[in-house]
């Protein structure tokens, strides 16, 4: 494994998955839709089970898109993705984006979505980005910032949540509030033409608080996450079980509210 990489926090247990599969370009990459038109060639950097991809695939056909992610295991739910709805110019590879696999200028646009948080070095992660991005293209990325999330009601366990999600994912390597710093890591990486933007999911009706309450409840017994605070001596399995209950008692209020806010840096090659 490179030097670079961090460990995966939040791993692929189903209640990870549940939560990618919601996402679409629509909820997720709304910044980038401007930028994309027929024809063009598209890397999708971390494409998790590929639910974003397949939208990204479908805007540019008959252009082609490349989704890469660490391991083949996930790039397989990709796949299904894929072939759920009928996209033949999508095609699949495992990679570090610290060190992608792809000569210079080999595409049109490069997209990450909640990648950045988890490597070991956002700043090359970058850098490799922008190098495979032809001239006159974008690189986009988009990650939420932990620290700067807010809920009502003020349920205790969930500063307790937050606080340990924040330690897990830093033993891990990687940085849970990465949605302030896009715009430096963007710099830093040679970028001067940048666009930086900031955008909100918000979790307020019956229906959304109770999904997403319930999923960071499964999340925080069942998930890599979950192990990853007991084998490190930061939480026992009693702390978790009292966070999961934290979260169905806030996703149980009628007047319930959470926002995860995200930072986003569209940036020309």
């Amino acid at each position: 494994m490179p030097k670079e990489t961090a460990v995966y926090t939040h791993g692929h247990h189903e209640s990870v998955l549940r939560s990618h599969r919601w996402r679409t370009a629509a909820n997720s990459a709304a910044y980038l839709l401007d930028e994309l038109r027929p024809g063009l060639t598209v890397l999708d950097v971390g494409c998790g089970p590929g639910t974003i991809t397949a939208d990204l695939a479908a805007l540019v056909a008959p252009g082609r898109v490349t989704a890469v992610d660490t391991t083949e295991e996930i790039l397989s739910r990709a796949v299904e993705a894929a072939a759920e709805r009928g996209l033949e110019n999508v095609e699949f590879a495992t990679a570090d984006v610290h060190a992608l696999d792809f000569p210079d200028d080999s595409f049109d646009v490069v997209h990450a979505h909640q990648v950045l948080q988890h490597v070991g070095d956002p700043v090359q992660a970058l850098r490799e980005m922008r190098r495979v991005c032809r001239p006159g293209g974008v690189v986009a990325a988009r990650d939420s910032d932990y620290a700067a999330m807010a809920w009502y009601p003020q349920v205790p366990g969930l500063e307790h949540w937050l606080d340990l999600y924040r330690q897990v994912a830093r033993a891990n390597g990687g940085e849970p509030d990465a949605g302030r710093r896009l715009l430096s890591w963007a710099r830093r990486a040679g970028f001067t033409d940048i666009t930086p933007t900031a955008a909100n999911w918000c979790f307020a009706t019956p229906e959304s608080r109770a999904w997403w309450s319930g999923m960071w409840a499964d999340r925080t017994v069942g998930s890599a996450y979950a192990r990853m605070a007991v084998d490190g001596g930061r939480a026992s399995t009693g702390e978790l079980a009292e966070i999961a209950a934290a979260w169905h008692e806030w996703g149980a209020a009628d007047d319930a509210w959470f926002m995860v806010p995200h930072g986003e840096v569209l940036c020309r090659a």
